[in-house]
């Protein structure tokens, strides 16, 4: 017999996460602080490209001359990176061959600081081209990579379907970084706390 959690407020359980509230306080004062809203490319890894002056709030862990590599900011799993190019396309054949070398390049970068980091015991390498495949940008062509552990979806994911991600994008994007740097990658500077 499954044991279910009694509805609360619009019959969904309730996940407490207090560490959140700094988080959210430190979201809401940035929106004040920026002034007006700006324009959308559409594509919010385009945008990330075009506002190097942005990386750190954007949680972008590695810059090149052709792409990035970012903290995705709703990731499946802690440390889930996504690498793009600057120059958004749609398809994959889209790209230039000299491109898409420069694609896969940032992403064996992109493996390289996220194995030195966290470890993991596995990774997903993918991409979603188009949105049947359920590309969220399908007009910005962005590959995954998702580290996993044994046990990484464990009751909380069935029972609360939910999943818990037990860092802050704030201190893994710190942790991601500095591995970047160690590595001679130069880098991103870390938000100020």
């Amino acid at each position: 017999m499954a044991h279910t959690n009694p509805p609360r407020g619009e019959g969904r359980p309730a996940l407490h996460a207090p560490w959140r509230l700094e988080y959210l306080e430190a979201l809401d004062a940035r929106e004040k602080n920026s002034g007006p809203p700006t324009a959308s490319s559409g594509s919010f890894l385009l945008d990330y490209w075009n506002s190097p002056a942005q990386d750190a709030p954007n949680h972008v862990v590695h810059r090149s001359a052709d792409g990035l590599i970012v903290l995705n900011g709703f990731p499946y799993a802690n440390g889930h990176l996504l690498v793009a190019l600057g120059d958004p396309r749609g398809r994959l054949l889209d790209y230039t061959p000299a491109q898409r070398a420069s694609l896969w390049s940032l992403v064996d970068v992109a493996m390289d600081i996220l194995e030195r980091t966290l470890n993991p015991q596995g990774v997903n390498v993918g991409l979603n081209q188009g949105r049947a495949a359920g590309a969220g940008v399908p007009q910005h062509l962005h590959v995954h990579l998702v580290p996993r552990w044994g046990g990484d979806v464990n009751f909380i994911s069935v029972v609360g379907d939910v999943r818990v991600i037990p860092s802050s994008l704030v201190v893994m994007a710190s942790r991601l970084r500095a591995t970047a740097r160690a590595l001679g990658l130069g880098g991103v500077p870390d938000e100020p706390t």
